[in-house]
């Protein structure tokens, strides 16, 4: 009895099966999908493919067109899975009449398993086949040859016929470098007998003319069928019972399907490898610095950046995965992180300052100049996280927050005027809430119970049912129907009424501009509101809670819960009412969900920067968003470097960027850079006062080493604040034109002494990033040291003694005062089960204590807490310190004074 012959591919499926199960072993989740396009019925192949699939362990996914379809309706198909990011492999499987050169290069050539496109072909004929996807019909005819008919091809004869485009071209190559001699001819070739005749193998690259007769071709001769309709089992090998044809042609096709299989999983292996960590082949924008050093806007407008597409390709991101706003701004999807979720995160690195005077420090231009310095001159990965700046001080006083000279994000108008909408986003969301809670109050006020119930669950179409965030109250509330005609008449009251007390709303309405007469106003003052008016105010944007929540989130599915929990206000029993109360947490999140995508820019040198979410340092927590440095960490990957910025002083934002941005992300930061400038520490020192626009005085312009000795307290004050957390610092000296020699060795030998890990001048305002290359290096062994990261509380601790801690350790009070209002706020919070939330405390961030004139480090000082309210969504309690505004005013002369544009070229003059 003869052996069983072994299935043709099976030992292939074998190997790919293997290949895959140790792909598997690192990465867990990894399913390669093979796509199939096929026009018209072919059940044969798509039965003999999916079981060859499933053997294997790889998925296949078919679209099936008529078989009438015209080539744009396959390119796009095509199209659609070349940026599916899901898919790895694309098969074509469509009549022979179809395969265009425009159809077969609309391939991605690293899908292109069946090695069609001219970039595989190309790469095949040079030599390098280790880095193309070849033809597996063409691999199929050798292998059959060499192993099953046991033919040596050196020196035999081959005619291939009848065969066309790719896969005649590969055949050729392939049996030339088997020492064949090969010819190719078509069907209708003069002297077609003669070749046959004197042929050893011919391969038919499609189906035989019926005027062409069998006996043309010698016995013994071994023939190979190739064409498409009998790989697709719409046609015999052979006729039956000629003599001479080899038996085993009819094993073509399974072979073939087998060795596509295999190109599927070297696809799939090709493609995590590039998800892997590896150094960005970044083309950096160069720098042609000038002297003197012209404004922002004029250095921002002299550099043409990369085309977002260009940098996001750049640094591994795929094409589905970015939605580009113009030339130069892109959002980046959140799919990204389910995709590098098994990729190492780079280091974590906070920019923070002294506490800041009139005079600026230079945080956000420190921040890009060491990104700068680390990618394009160190060419280590690393990515910028900023924050969007406010309408209101782009207009007011401050100006933009793109950095500036050459250290800045560009282009600067679009960073620091509309960039995305995400501003506008948060404004139309916090209004809406905003509204919702007044037109409630009205609408309990001005009906019964029943005419309320049966407004809120309508009966339409003869249908009564509650929609989805009712059925959730209700089940708050401990009522277990769905049935709106089950309630009793108590169950509809309580389900309808949310009995809020006017006096202890804490919602404000918000506006994107500094407008000092919105801080107290009266609401529903018209006749139409029926007597419903309260007095209320409007907050900048940026203060909303919203935006909170949009900087701590971590998903879409967090965001919607976290704008759910919102409480807008306490119900006559004292009960905190929510967003979900109000039934509007759905309509929050479709306002939101496009705003939660971080916006993906660019530094002067090409470098990417994220800017994502604005919230205030004073008035808030003053970060960037979670989701951008985790986006960024998984896409620096280990080795890289993640620079972000906490708002104002470290005594404000990086105690805020520890306390609660770090609790909510999970992350652990490996160095604190903390930026300090030469004659913001003399105003420390006890320097005159500054005003902006008015010449400075000699003091800041001529050397006074007694001054800047004297203003170093507050910059070791600070590296202390950092201490106390765990963290190396490093010293960034911000170096400007006036400063000597010895006042920056001053400054750095008092940094050391302090206790800074190292501290380095900085010059990258006038030469970009090489003029940090040094804080690189310095932020770069900081890193490598272990960290040592601790919270500065227990978040269990009772909401004083949280207070009183941040005040005593990190701004060196005395001790704490609370006003009535304060301490019933706290005992309220507490007894609704909000007292285990860390502390945002809102106070001035020009002085460590509650007097913005309280220059260096103030003492014995006792910090009043004049107001407590809760940020539930976002998840902090936040006590106001004095006299704390959430609405800046304009000056006598604002910057707009100076914005202007011009209406031939469009282009933004006076920003900064």
């Amino acid at each position: 009895m003869q052996p069983r012959r072994a299935r043709p591919g099976q030992e292939v499926i074998q190997n790919s099966k293997e290949v895959l199960s140790l792909l598997q072993e690192k990465t867990p989740t990894f399913k390669p999908v093979l796509a199939i396009i096929q026009a018209g019925d072919d059940n044969l192949m798509q039965e003999v493919n999916q079981n060859l699939a499933e053997e294997a362990g790889l998925n296949i996914t078919h679209v099936c067109l008529p078989a009438e379809s015209g080539e744009d309706e396959i390119i796009d198909e095509i199209l659609k899975i070349n940026e599916d990011s899901r898919v790895h492999g694309l098969a074509l499987q469509i009549a022979e009449t179809s395969f265009s050169n425009k159809i077969l290069n609309a391939l991605k050539p690293e899908k292109d398993v069946d090695g069609l496109t001219d970039v595989n072909l190309g790469k095949l004929v040079r030599g390098d086949a280790h880095e193309c996807f070849i033809s597996p019909v063409a691999r199929a005819v050798i292998e059959l040859l060499e192993k099953s008919v046991g033919v040596n091809l050196d020196g035999k004869k081959i005619l291939v016929i009848g065969a066309h485009g790719s896969l005649e071209a590969t055949l050729q190559c392939l049996f030339q470098r088997k020492g064949s001699m090969t010819m190719s001819s078509q069907w209708k070739t003069p002297q077609l007998q003669g070749k046959l005749q004197d042929a050893d193998i011919v391969v038919l690259g499609s189906p035989k003319p019926e005027e062409i007769p069998l006996s043309w071709i010698q016995p013994g001769t071994t023939v190979f069928n190739c064409s498409r309709d009998f790989l697709s089992g719409r046609a015999a090998c052979v006729s039956p019972g000629v003599h001479g044809i080899s038996p085993i042609a009819e094993d073509v096709s399974l072979l073939a399907a087998a060795l596509r299989i295999q190109n599927m999983v070297s696809s799939g292996r090709r493609w995590l490898r590039e998800q892997q960590h590896r150094r960005w082949r970044l083309h950096c924008l160069k720098l042609q610095p000038l002297s003197p050093v012209p404004s922002d806007i004029e250095i921002s407008r002299a550099q043409t950046p990369k085309a977002v597409e260009i940098l996001a390709k750049e640094i591994g991101l795929l094409a589905d995965e970015i939605e580009i706003y113009g030339k130069s701004k892109a959002k980046v999807r959140l799919s990204l992180l389910e995709r590098l979720k098994d990729q190492a995160d780079g280091k974590y690195v906070l920019v923070a300052g002294i506490t800041p005077t009139p005079l600026g420090e230079g945080k956000s231009t420190v921040t890009i100049g060491l990104v700068q310095a680390l990618t394009a001159h160190l060419n280590v990965n690393s990515f910028a996280c900023l924050r969007q700046p406010s309408q209101g001080p782009t207009f007011g006083v401050k100006g933009g927050a793109a950095g500036g000279g050459y250290a800045q994000v560009i282009p600067m108008e679009e960073f620091n005027l509309h960039l995305t909408g995400d501003i506008h986003a948060i404004t139309a969301a916090n209004n809406l809430l905003a509204a919702a809670i007044d037109a409630r109050i009205l609408h309990e006020n001005t009906q019964t119970d029943k005419a309320l119930y049966n407004r809120l669950v309508p009966s339409v179409n003869g249908v009564r049912e509650f929609s989805k965030i009712q059925l959730a109250r209700l089940k708050r509330l401990g009522i277990n129907k769905t049935d709106p005609s089950a309630l009793t008449e108590e169950e509809m009251r309580k389900f309808a009424r949310l009995d809020i007390d006017p006096s202890t709303i804490t919602w404000q309405r918000v506006v994107d501009t500094n407008d000092r007469f919105l801080r107290k106003i009266t609401v529903g003052q018209a006749n139409t509101e029926k007597g419903c008016s309260r007095q209320a105010q409007f907050d900048i944007a940026v203060a909303s809670e919203i935006m909170a929540v949009l900087a701590l989130t971590d998903s879409l599915s967090d965001m919607k819960e976290r704008l759910g929990r919102m409480v807008v206000a306490s119900d006559k029993n004292g009960q905190p009412v929510t967003a979900d109360d109000l039934g509007v947490t759905g309509a929050l999140t479709v306002l939101m969900k496009d705003a939660i995508k971080p916006n993906l820019m660019q530094t002067l040198e090409g470098t990417p920067v994220f800017v994502h979410a604005g919230p205030f340092a004073n008035i808030a927590h003053g970060n960037s968003s979670v989701l951008a440095d985790k986006i960024a960490l998984k896409l620096v990957g280990e080795g890289g470097f993640v620079v972000t910025e906490a708002g104002f002083g470290a005594d404000i934002g990086m105690e805020k960027f520890f306390n609660i941005k770090c609790r909510a992300s999970g992350l652990v930061p490996s160095v604190v850079v903390l930026v300090a400038t030469v004659r913001a520490l003399k105003m420390h020192g006890g320097g005159p006062s500054v005003t902006a626009g008015v010449p400075l005085k000699k003091e800041y312009t001529e050397e006074n080493l007694q001054l800047v000795a004297d203003g170093c307290c507050n910059l070791e004050k600070q590296i202390q604040i950092a201490q106390l957390f765990g963290v190396p610092v490093v010293v960034a000296l911000n170096v400007f034109k006036t400063d000597t020699r010895a006042e920056i060795d001053l400054v750095c030998e008092l940094a050391k002494r302090a206790g800074a890990f190292n501290a380095v001048p900085c010059y990258h305002w006038s030469i970009g990033g090489k003029g940090s290359v040094d804080l690189a290096w310095a932020v770069r062994e900081a890193a490598s040291k272990e960290s040592r990261f601790q919270f500065l509380y227990d978040v269990q601790l009772p909401i004083v003694e949280k207070i009183r801690t941040i005040a005593q350790s990190v701004y060196g009070a005395k001790d704490i005062e609370l006003s009535p209002e304060a301490q019933s706020k706290i005992d309220r919070y507490t007894e609704q089960g909000f007292g285990n939330l860390p502390i945002c405390m809102a106070k001035t961030h020009l002085s460590l204590s509650h007097q913005p004139d309280k220059k260096g480090v103030p003492k014995g000082f006792i910090l009043p807490i004049s107001d407590v309210r809760a940020s539930i969504g976002a998840g902090f309690i936040y006590p106001l310190v004095g006299t704390m505004s959430t609405m800046p005013g304009l000056p006598t002369r604002p910057c707009f004074y100076d914005i202007d544009l011009d209406t031939e070229t469009e282009q933004v003059k006076g920003l900064f």
